[in-house]
């Protein structure tokens, strides 16, 4: 065949199962697709239908998350999400982006973790490579460009430490057997 080129196909292929599983209204459905494709995604995770993962053969998530609506989870270098983590609505997590600085924009990244009992807050991004500590808090609209220590509030941009949070024997699980989206 001319002109084909089995590259551009398989990212076409990818995108177009990225815009359809935004669209399926059943969370068990989606999370099924999802293991099919690869990602890890432990048994009791809340999910809301407009998450969009890049990857998903590099996404791990484990018990007891909620994935709040229109996050973007970017998996092409290696996400995992620990137990107990809430990732409220429109966050960003990255693990690739272009090098600025190459003459030919190519991409650079590393794998993000996000330990146990973290929340990540509304309309946070983070940036490829960080790590996010057991119990830390990334604020609202904070732009995360360095690890976050355990038990520690972020904000602003870049993100800056901005207090602590209590360091207890947490029991809480964000999931919710109600989500129906």
């Amino acid at each position: 065949m001319k002109g084909f080129d089995i590259h551009s196909w398989r990212r076409s292929r990818e995108w177009i199962f990225i815009a359809i599983l935004k669209r399926i209204p059943s969370r068990r459905l989606r999370i099924a697709l999802l293991r099919h494709r690869g990602a890890r995604i432990a048994k009791n995770v809340a999910m809301y239908a407009s998450v969009e993962i890049r990857n998903p053969h590099g996404l791990s998530i484990a018990e007891g998350c909620s994935i709040g609506p229109k996050v973007l989870l970017d998996a092409r270098k290696g996400l995992e999400i620990g137990n107990n983590v809430t990732i409220a609505y429109d966050a960003i997590i990255w693990t690739l982006h272009h090098d600025m600085n190459a003459l030919d924009f190519h991409t650079i990244g590393a794998k993000t973790t996000i330990g146990a009992y973290a929340w990540i807050c509304s309309r946070a991004i983070l940036l490829p490579g960080v790590n996010i500590g057991e119990g830390a808090v990334v604020a609202s609209g904070a732009v995360v460009t360095k690890d976050v220590a355990p038990y520690t509030v972020v904000g602003g941009i870049p993100a800056k430490p901005i207090g602590k949070r209590n360091k207890i024997d947490f029991t809480y699980s964000p999931y919710i057997k109600l989500h129906c989206v």
